[in-house]
């Protein structure tokens, strides 16, 4: 017996709404996952995950879509209201957080593995994204709110332990490059504190943010896997508030760290 489609709500989210679309019109041109497979260059495993909600899409797939099932270029419009071109370049779990960045008011930030996507330079993101020009261009575009004039730039607070400014990505120039970045970048209303070498911390859970929007709301994301996730909830947020506080105590003030970062950037990784 045929799998039952997966009922979709489309007011649950973008993913769900653009996959409902794109299921009625293929269902009104009476083709199957597999005869629409056959007439795009999309398989209908990929199709199906599009339709159910599970996975993002580039335009592209909305184009050949409405090139076949003859939708005046509805499915197109629609991608272009709903995800401005995202979701070709972040991951589904990801998609709607730079939606809250570019809100928030404050950040407070946490990530103990890798330089913070919001200062990362081209090249450093490059080798973590596997040279994927997309997600590159979609993490660089998530920078331009700590460049905007109109409203303010976000407060962030970004805190990372030391050895992420040792642990080679890509050449020593990327890293001389990407350490000297960050440390370009502190003004007063970005924070950059290094947690030293040797210094036990309670941030070995993984990495996080906390967003704090218009009046007062917070909501936050955590790196985990397979899929990090958007957390919304009072009691998770104020755990994650409460973690990031004890995690700063044992960074150094801002201004040493400045001086951390420049002097491994100088010593480690001058080519």
């Amino acid at each position: 017996m045929p799998q039952r489609p997966k009922r979709l709500t489309p007011s649950r989210g973008p993913l769900d709404l653009f996959g409902s679309e794109v299921r009625r019109y293929r269902e009104m041109a009476s083709l199957s996952l597999a005869q629409l497979a056959d007439q795009i260059p999309f398989s209908a495993s990929t199709i199906g995950e599009i339709e159910r909600g599970e996975s993002g899409c580039d335009r592209v797939f909305a184009e050949q879509c409405d090139r076949v099932l003859d939708t005046r270029e509805a499915l197109a419009h629609l991608h272009d209201g709903l995800f401005d071109g995202r979701s070709a370049a972040f991951p589904e779990h990801f998609a709607d957080w730079p939606d809250y960045e570019s809100q928030a008011e404050t950040m407070r930030a946490y990530e103990p593995l890798v330089i913070d996507g919001l200062l990362q330079t081209p090249s450093y993101a490059e080798v973590l994204l596997y040279g994927d020009q997309k997600a590159v261009q979609g993490r660089l575009t998530r920078q331009a709110i700590l460049a905007r004039d109109e409203p303010a730039p976000p407060r962030l607070i970004y805190i990372l332990p030391e050895r992420v400014l040792r642990s080679r990505v890509g050449t020593s120039e990327v890293m001389y490059d990407q350490l000297h970045r960050i440390a370009d970048a502190v003004s007063p209303r970005l924070s950059v504190q290094v947690i030293p070498d040797g210094a036990p911390h309670p941030g070995n859970l993984g990495a996080f943010r906390i967003a704090t929007l218009p009046g007062n709301s917070r909501i936050a994301y955590t790196s985990s896997e397979p899929q990090g996730k958007i957390l919304d909830g009072a009691s998770d947020i104020e755990r994650l508030h409460e973690r990031f506080a004890d995690i700063a105590t044992y960074a150094l003030p801002a201004e040493l760290s400045v001086g951390l970062i420049r002097e491994i950037a100088d010593e480690v990784w001058k080519p």
